[in-house]
């Protein structure tokens, strides 16, 4: 089975209990996105179903576990599994984390972030290349979202994200929300991060809800995929698709799962701010972007 490409539109991340409502009812969902860690199996009911889906539907595969950036080497078990997974399904993306998780044998429960270094970029080249080397094909790597920085960075998220897709040669999964979760946790311009991204490099959106966290003496979001997107995450992916263009999008939930039609809700407001964004429906100059900054906007609030 040959993969199918990713369209420019919206999909949704496909969760195991959603799993039976889909494969019954096979809903209009351009694209599903799952996570690569629960395929690693020689087979069983999830596997079979995962097989259902990717019949009908093109499938992205999305790994949450590698610990791309930790001081120890790969796990070579891990990354076998994965290269098997790839083989297996022939997805038509797979993405990592620009992040570690993992020391001395030890998870965290967390994608922690990285110190925005040279050595530490140095390390993501090497690790990416590692990555790409093994499963034979490029990657999309995402920005995490975070709740510490590193006083001895020397240069912003934006760059090190942009230096690491020109070395490496690998994509870019923007999170769209995680920016703007990151901007209000450390006091950065969300909008100069996204202008700071080559757009050439980007090959999938994010979008997921957060918590506010109340009555700690200064802001805080949480990354917490458990609600809708804020409405000043549609304002910066509105921001974002009039920066980079169209880019396939897609809609993450992960915790306190609703009914799957409020995950198809999401996605139709998704898809009425990328259509505002497509080539062919503006008819407008590409390279006066700023000129479209809220046009999505204005649908979804019509």
């Amino acid at each position: 089975m040959r993969a199918q490409p990713i369209p420019t539109q919206v999909g949704i991340g496909l969760r195991p209990a959603h799993v039976a409502h889909v494969l019954e009812h096979r809903p209009a969902v351009p694209f599903f996105e799952l996570h690569s860690e629960n395929l690693f199996c020689a087979g069983g009911a999830l596997w079979d179903a995962f097989d259902a889906v990717r019949r009908d539907y093109p499938v992205s595969l999305h790994g949450v576990g590698l610990s791309l950036g930790s001081a120890d080497p790969l796990d070579p078990a891990h990354l076998a599994a994965l290269r098997e997974l790839m083989r297996r399904a022939e997805p038509a993306l797979v993405s990592e984390h620009v992040c570690w998780g993992a020391i001395g044998g030890r998870h965290y429960n967390d994608l922690l972030p990285l110190p925005y270094t040279d050595e530490a970029l140095d390390l993501m080249v090497a690790r990416v290349a590692q990555l790409q080397d093994a499963l034979g094909r490029r990657v999309l790597v995402e920005n995490v979202s975070s709740y510490i920085h590193y006083t001895h960075s020397t240069m912003p998220e934006w760059e090190f994200l942009a230096t690491l897709a020109e070395r490496s040669g690998c994509g870019l999964l923007l999170d769209v929300n995680n920016v703007y979760v990151n901007s209000v946790n450390h006091g950065y311009d969300a909008h100069a991060f996204i202008a700071g991204i080559p757009a050439a490099a980007v090959g999938e959106l994010h979008l997921a809800g957060f918590t506010r966290k109340q009555g700690l003496g200064g802001p805080l979001l949480i990354d917490s995929h458990d609600r809708r997107v804020d409405p000043a995450v549609w304002a910066l992916y509105d921001y974002t698709l009039a920066r980079l263009g169209a880019q396939p999008t897609l809609i993450e939930w992960d915790q306190d799962l609703p009914d799957f039609a409020v995950l198809e809700d999401e996605a139709r407001l998704a898809t009425a701010c990328l259509d505002q964004h497509r080539p062919d429906e503006r008819g407008l100059d590409e390279h006066h972007p700023d000129e479209h900054a809220h046009a999505g906007l204005a649908a979804l609030a019509g």
